[in-house]
């Protein structure tokens, strides 16, 4: 006693238990704050060089997107639309075939329903590639995967999925942030080019929309002899149904049947192929 009196600290076993303990638990919180902020600011470093990393993978592709966009923005001012609807289109849809196939649709005069339905046959395929990209993409809340989800394209995929180990969220986020940013800005400015375009030189810009589409048919025709009986099929049908309904109604009936009968056939033929081997 005298000597806690004189300010002398106690020896070890004459200290209280119930003080040894308070002395521990003061003391716990202080290194758990520590190792949390440790960890803390290394998840943070770690998701910033991720997304450091999805950056750089993806200028590859914003570059792509470059002079896509472009003639996306400037085909867009020859079918009427403004530079908002433009850019707007760009950064709600985020889809290059999709936004193609709209402004042909909407040069001929085709309904809204119609227009979400053509798309959305179109787009059936990213269902199938956002469900092979989420077997390798590491676990995360779902509502950021359903963020990154909406910037999944045929070529941010293909990136993403042949990257090497788990793809974390901070990569989906830079390979897409560049690019979504890349097909947007350039739409705009293909738009406001358009523009400044003379008034023959704009008209002329629409038949470039169809010979963008045979562009892209041709190769694989050359490649698949189905294609060829695919594009034939469909263009026939649709010329019957366009006597009929509108063309809108027309590409998207003679599209799903074109592709479902062609499809069957091709398999039907495959199996008794078999058979007679």
């Amino acid at each position: 006693m005298t000597r806690r009196l004189t300010g002398h600290p106690p020896d070890a076993e004459c200290i209280h238990p119930a003080v040894l303990i308070a002395t521990i638990i003061r003391k716990q919180p202080r290194s758990i704050s520590k190792r949390g902020k440790k960890m803390s600011t290394t998840l943070v470093l770690k998701t910033t060089s991720d997304f450091r990393q999805g950056i750089q993978a993806g200028i590859a592709i914003a570059l792509g997107y470059m002079p896509i966009a472009l003639t996306f923005g400037l085909l867009a001012k020859s079918t009427g639309l403004t530079v908002s609807e433009t850019v707007l289109m760009s950064l709600i849809v985020f889809a290059g075939a999709s936004q193609y196939i709209s402004l042909s649709l909407l040069a001929v005069g085709t309904g809204v329903f119609e227009i979400i339905l053509a798309t959305f046959i179109l787009n059936i395929r990213h269902f199938l590639m956002s469900a092979s990209l989420n077997e390798k993409v590491e676990n995360d809340h779902p509502f950021k995967k359903a963020l990154y989800a909406f910037g999944v394209t045929d070529e941010t995929f293909s990136v993403s999925s042949v990257k090497e180990g788990t793809v974390t969220t901070g990569y989906m986020f830079g390979v897409i942030s560049i690019s979504y940013s890349s097909w947007v800005v350039f739409s705009g400015v293909g738009h406001v080019i358009g523009a400044s375009l003379p008034s023959t030189l704009q008209e002329a810009m629409s038949v470039a929309l169809y010979a963008m589409f045979v562009g892209l048919l041709v190769p694989s025709m050359k490649k698949q002899k189905k294609v060829v009986i695919l594009a034939a099929f469909a263009a026939i049908l649709n010329s019957l149904l366009v006597l009929i309904m509108s063309v809108g109604w027309a590409i998207v009936i003679s599209t799903l049947i074109s592709a479902v009968l062609v499809e069957y056939c091709t398999q039907f033929l495959r199996k008794e192929g078999k058979r007679h081997v």
